[in-house]
């Protein structure tokens, strides 16, 4: 028999999740697994050569993100669209519903398996590797902590449609804590042990804590029967939910084109460039990525959720509902444009965090293409959400034909780009990318409302918004003509001192003109739609 807190409303989960009190937990998550290795970061920089910072932020974590996103990501955006309610009060019916989800999500571990082996078989053929090598070891190493990070998606999963965010706060915080312990401790204990292997077992730590924050909630602290956890008895081990796996094998196939879409550049810059422009990128990239993680990819998670939940029912006001809330999570995406004065502050940045051996070179520039691409960025992950929340099975199908064909015009954008702008040109080819499925989404967003007045992309324009962009080019415009290297301090106090003054009188425009619905994003709990 399941608790009753399993299917509550209390901070802790409940089935109906508003796109505010989901965007804050999840806001929180990311804010802690991303800010503390962004701290952690810029110390680890000072104490690794270009080569060895290669390693660690571009190929392990490609190696790793391949993996994983191939092995789950199609089961958690499939399984997310599953609406998991208690009929009556005695939980029979969260038990059943709970065994059948699990029944889909437990696949993900032998899935995993195969794309773990095949990963490391590929990476050992492609480069050659014996198995004596350190590098060979740590490609090893990593795949046992993806095979441990998998063992605790079910339940991941589970959590997730249960909306236990407290938990996923919990366990990935603990997780990418202990992960930045372990390696700090081996770089300044163990300085002769190899860089790879101390990134490798870093990585395990970072599994086995996710593996027992998951097992350890669901199997010691909630009260579900072994049946409803472990759904593998004999004789009901094929009885799945067939439209669920239907649509958990179309979101996986998906998930090999976003791959390459969302990892291509990683892909090309490993197999092309040298280990310093990779470490260059990998190190813009952490930095520059920090506001996608931190904000926009929780928030394109809440969305998500927000989309499917609403779009799962039978109800009159459906589209209405959908379209107030696509409205409102445009215009949020639209209203954090503060990343409009990024590319003034490049250079500033990456000189106070890394010194001027990174500042004086490439990564200065690439950061400032970057903190554009975020924008069309964010704006892709919002209407992507929608459509994969709301899209028949046909729909995700030609959707699936078009990642394709975006799919082989960014490999073809990566490599040419690469070779005439190095790492600027990866960031550009991405920006072209996003640019293009951005047209997909919203052509599919105007045809699926194009019987319903309740959407209206005019209406997610944030009023006062140019007053943002004028202060941003002003502030740039200030940077490229008075910011002096040589002399920077005295012209970098000036340079942040005007920023700061155009950031609070576009700030407070802004405000005035959209009051009632930044009122209403801050009263995350008091909007409960």
């Amino acid at each position: 028999m399941v608790s009753d807190t399993s299917n509550s409303n209390s901070g802790d989960g409940g089935a109906d999740a508003d796109l505010p009190r989901t965007f804050k937990y999840l806001l929180a998550t990311q804010f802690l697994s991303r800010g503390i290795p962004f701290i952690f970061n810029s110390w680890i920089v000072r104490h690794l050569s270009e080569e060895d910072y290669a390693l660690f932020a571009v190929q392990f974590h490609l190696f790793v993100t391949c993996v994983l996103f191939l092995s789950r990501e199609g089961f958690r955006r499939a399984c997310m669209r599953t609406y998991m309610k208690c009929d009556g009060d005695s939980g029979t019916g969260v038990n059943a519903n709970a065994a059948k989800l699990l029944k889909v999500g437990w696949m993900t571990f032998p899935l995993g398996i195969l794309v773990t082996l095949a990963a490391c078989l590929f990476v050992f053929w492609w480069q050659g590797l014996s198995y004596s090598s350190p590098y060979a070891q740590a490609i090893l190493i990593h795949g046992f902590a993806c095979v441990l990070e998998l063992l605790a998606e079910p339940f991941y999963i589970l959590s997730q449609n249960l909306v236990l965010l407290r938990l996923r706060l919990v366990v990935e915080t603990a997780a990418t804590l202990f992960r930045c312990i372990i390696t700090s401790i081996l770089i300044l204990k163990q300085p002769s042990l190899e860089k790879a292997i101390v990134f490798a077992l870093s990585q395990v730590t970072y599994g086995a804590t996710i593996f027992l924050g998951y097992w350890g909630y669901f199997v010691l602290f909630r009260v579900y029967g072994t049946s409803v956890l472990f759904p593998f008895r004999v004789g009901s081990t094929m009885d799945h939910n067939r439209p669920l796996l239907n649509m958990c094998v179309i979101f996986t196939l998906q998930s090999f084109r976003k791959l390459i879409l969302q990892e291509g550049e990683k892909m090309v810059l490993v197999w092309l460039d040298t280990p310093y422009n990779q470490a260059v990128y990998g190190l813009v990239d952490k930095l520059g990525s920090l506001v996608v993680r931190l904000v926009f990819l929780p928030f394109e998670e809440s969305s998500y959720v927000t989309f499917a939940r609403s779009a799962s029912g039978d109800h009159k006001d459906k589209k209405k509902i959908l379209g107030r809330r696509l409205t409102d999570a445009l215009k949020l995406v639209l209203l954090i444009v503060v990343i409009a004065f990024g590319p003034s502050y490049s250079y500033s940045l990456i000189r106070l965090l890394y010194g001027r051996k990174w500042s004086d070179g490439e990564a200065s520039k690439a950061l400032q293409c970057y903190c554009l691409y975020v924008i069309v960025l964010a704006m892709n992950g919002t209407s992507e959400a929608f459509m994969h929340a709301v899209a028949t099975e046909n729909q995700l199908k030609r959707s699936n034909d078009s990642l394709l064909v975006f799919s082989l015009i960014y490999v073809v954008l990566n490599v040419l780009l690469i070779r005439s702008a190095g790492a600027i040109g990866l960031i550009l080819a991405n920006s072209l990318n996003m640019f293009f499925r951005i047209v997909y989404s919203a052509i599919f967003i105007r045809k699926y409302f194009k019987d319903s007045s309740s959407f209206s992309f005019r209406d997610c324009l944030p009023k006062g918004s140019e007053f943002l962009l004028i202060s941003g080019a002003a502030i740039f415009i200030l940077e490229r003509t008075y910011l002096d290297r040589e002399n920077f301090w005295s012209t970098f106090t000036i340079h942040l001192s005007f920023g700061l003054a155009c950031f609070s009188v576009a700030a407070v425009v802004i405000y005035k003109k959209e009051k009632p619905f930044i009122s209403k994003i801050i009263r995350f709990r008091e909007h409960a739609d």
